[in-house]
């Protein structure tokens, strides 16, 4: 069973799981504009004219597409049931809905996840157009659960992806702390990670532009943005923020030096109580996580372990989803605040891989920031590969 085939039942049991009748994905030139789902249902496929891709509760899987494209689709083995128009989909579309006559249709729809959040406005009222003078027009309800629940719980194969993907972020990162030495700069040293990447065949996780961050020192700009010609001194923290993609799904790490001084063997006391904060809190928040628990209930345990040492509060979520995209939506380990939505309030489930990364700063040496890939497990969560621990020293 291919990947496309193990997620298209995943969605038929998720669509019994939640009592949902049909879950339509109402598309057209997704070269211009692509939904997300798409990479589960079809791949890296495109569709030109505008196309529905149903699935049911009784488990229909059926694709009404333009007749130039019935072949592609039907390549993939996904979909039992494809049919074709030449000049006008509504009709098929009417006809389809009124033999299965669900009461929910669950369309791509969302104010908290953007990867469930595929259907333009300008194309839901279009399909709404084509429904009216039917009962269906009145029966669409947001997809969000169910592609929230698709994307969170990864499949065996797609867990192995994101497992490889670290191990590779891993030596990289082993790599590059060999690599390192005082004098050169951020720059150079995001170059060489690069390099890497290329050479283990992978992509990046996210745009070249910030992917790695290296932070040397207390003056660099810790955040969405790249290295800079900042050049690594003894006496700084280094922190690093990078992930690959493998197969079409990502790792995402970030990790933490130190330069010795000359004639010191180990991090200034302060350094040191620092990295122990947050290592505490990244593992007090991970020994939390469960299915059944909300994320906001983990965040609030690792922002407390962070300002009850006496830090300042780290202004972002505690950790994200991970799959084929860095920040793949759905339930955040994240605190109630407004940008978030409801996002922070979804409860955690067995199959979703979560960041947890908690920050902090210590004055005249840098940032310390350190990002763990888990996955939630009938026992709980458990890391993919072993964490960081202690920090690295750098020599050179």
């Amino acid at each position: 069973m291919t990947l496309l085939q193990e997620k298209a039942q995943q969605a038929i049991d998720i669509l019994q799981e939640q009592q949902s009748d049909v879950w339509l994905t109402f598309v057209r030139e997704t070269s211009g504009v692509r939904d997300p789902v798409l990479d589960f249902l079809i791949g890296p496929n495109d569709l030109t004219w505008q196309s529905a891709l149903l699935f049911t509760r009784k488990g229909n899987k059926i694709a009404i597409l333009g007749n130039l494209e019935k072949e592609t689709i039907a390549r993939l083995g996904v979909f039992d049931d494809i049919l074709g128009y030449d000049s006008a989909i509504s009709d098929l579309l009417r006809e389809t809905l009124a033999r299965l006559n669900p009461d929910r249709i669950a369309v791509n729809t969302s104010r908290n996840n953007v990867h469930a959040d595929g259907l333009t406005h300008a194309m839901y009222e279009i399909l709404r157009g084509y429904l009216k003078d039917t009962p269906y027009a009145d029966r669409l309800v947001s997809a969000e659960p169910v592609i929230n629940a698709l994307r969170g719980r990864k499949t065996p194969t797609e867990l192995a992806r994101i497992k490889r993907a670290i191990e590779i972020t891993d030596e990289i990162y082993q790599k590059t702390f060999d690599f390192i030495k005082v004098g050169m700069t951020e720059i150079e040293v995001g170059e060489y990670m690069q390099k890497l990447a290329r050479e283990y065949g992978v992509g990046l996780a996210w745009s070249a532009e910030g992917c790695p961050a290296v932070n040397s020192g207390p003056n660099s700009p810790i955040g969405h943005s790249g290295p800079t010609d900042i050049k690594i001194e003894r006496g700084h923290l280094i922190h690093f923020d990078f992930g690959v993609k493998y197969e079409d799904y990502c790792s995402d790490i970030q990790r933490v030096c130190y330069v010795l001084r000359e004639g010191e063997s180990e991090a200034p006391p302060e350094v040191q109580r620092g990295f122990l904060t947050i290592r505490t809190a990244i593992e007090k928040a991970r020994a939390a996580m469960k299915a059944g628990v909300t994320g906001n209930s983990i965040d609030v345990i690792a922002r407390e372990i962070v300002t009850d040492a006496g830090y300042p509060e780290y202004k972002y979520a505690l950790g994200h989803q991970l799959g084929r995209v860095a920040h793949d939506g759905g339930a955040l380990l994240g605190p109630l605040w407004e940008k978030y939505g409801d996002s922070p309030n979804q409860k955690l489930e067995v199959g979703q891989v979560f960041t947890i990364e908690p920050g902090l700063a210590v004055t005249g040496y840098g940032y310390i920031g350190l990002e763990e890939d888990v996955v939630i497990t009938e026992d709980g969560a458990e890391y993919f590969t072993e964490p960081q621990r202690e920090i690295v020293l750098i020599r050179r």
